[in-house]
């Protein structure tokens, strides 16, 4: 999938924000973009290549007590 990059946007903010987390994810999609590993933000408009990535689905829990 390709996404076009915000004012502002880094990786890592492309991957939380399309993946939901960033670990394990960022490195996918350097790799996918070797160009972008020299950048710290990204251009309003760049186009990003997001691959497929299968993360498994975690349940988040709430400590009601203590």
């Amino acid at each position: 999938m390709k996404v076009q990059a915000l004012q502002g946007d880094t990786v890592d903010l492309l991957c939380q924000r399309h993946y939901g987390t960033t670990q394990g994810v960022t490195e996918t999609v350097l790799a996918a973009n070797k160009a972008l590993a020299g950048q710290i933000f990204l251009d309003a408009g760049q186009v990003v290549e997001l691959p497929e990535i299968s993360t498994p689905a975690t349940q988040e829990t709430v400590q009601l007590w203590t």
